[in-house]
């Protein structure tokens, strides 16, 4: 490995937010183990790595902080905030939440994560988002609830297999027990890009989209939302488990 090839490599891995916190914590003097906590678990030993090679010699700590500081200032973009509405009528003047959604999705060239209650057929996100899954390029990861989708028994909301197979080639996780008790996902967001947020109060439904009174908050931030897609990632495996279109479960 080259002398630039391990800054470039956790510039990859760490949000700037990571990057921050293990600076402050090896400039307070707190052990590299102890540093690394604020980083998710999954990319701990590879960072650890990393910055080893980015300071060979024993007590280099300067070294480190260094590089992960340059990281934090190249990752600081200005966060920009826009409020997303539906109401009945088109009555909402600040940026129509449908509209936000399909433009959204239409517009990723790398990455989608979705998670949701739930979907229904009449949603204008199962369109779009199927057509994001099967662009040459673009990776879609789905997460939601299973007993509200294999549960509900209604033609117009697809089970978690039927989601699985319209979304093919995309990721798609359900809930599963967890500890004895059944876990329930209703975290409702959308991630572009790794650096396009939207949360939203709607379930992907088209009553949500276009006639309840809903509220979102569209938020370009990368670091924020790597974190957020990094939490349910490092959550796969514990509360959610991968659904093929071929499971019949």
């Amino acid at each position: 490995m080259s002398d630039a090839d391990a800054p470039r490599q956790l510039g990859q891995l760490l949000t700037g937010t990571e990057a921050k916190g293990v600076a402050d914590r090896l400039a307070d003097g707190d052990t590299l183990t102890a540093a690394l906590k604020v980083v998710a678990v999954g990319q701990r030993a590879e960072v650890r790595r990393l910055l080893g090679e980015v300071a060979r010699d024993a007590g280099a700590t300067y070294q480190q902080v260094l590089v992960l500081r340059a990281i934090e200032g190249a990752r600081a973009l200005p966060t920009t905030l826009s409020p997303l509405w539906t109401m009945p009528g088109h009555l909402a003047q600040s940026g129509p939440l449908t509209s936000s959604v399909t433009r959204l999705v239409g517009s990723a060239r790398h990455a989608i994560t979705c998670s949701t209650f739930n979907f229904q057929r009449s949603s204008a996100l199962w369109k779009s988002l199927r057509e994001a899954a099967q662009r040459d390029g673009v990776a879609v990861r789905v997460y939601m609830d299973t007993r509200a989708a294999d549960g509900s028994g209604q033609h117009w909301s697809p089970s978690t297999t039927e989601v699985a197979a319209h979304l093919a080639p995309a990721e798609v996780w359900r809930t599963k027990e967890f500890d004895g008790g059944y876990v329930r996902n209703h975290a409702k967001f959308l991630a572009v890009d790794h650096h396009l947020l939207l949360v939203t109060s709607a379930n992907f439904s088209w009553s949500a989209e276009n006639n309840n009174i809903e509220f979102g908050v569209l938020i370009d931030n990368p670091n924020l939302t790597e974190a957020v897609e990094r939490e349910l990632r490092e959550a796969e495996g514990t509360v959610y488990e991968q659904i093929s279109a071929g499971d019949g479960s």
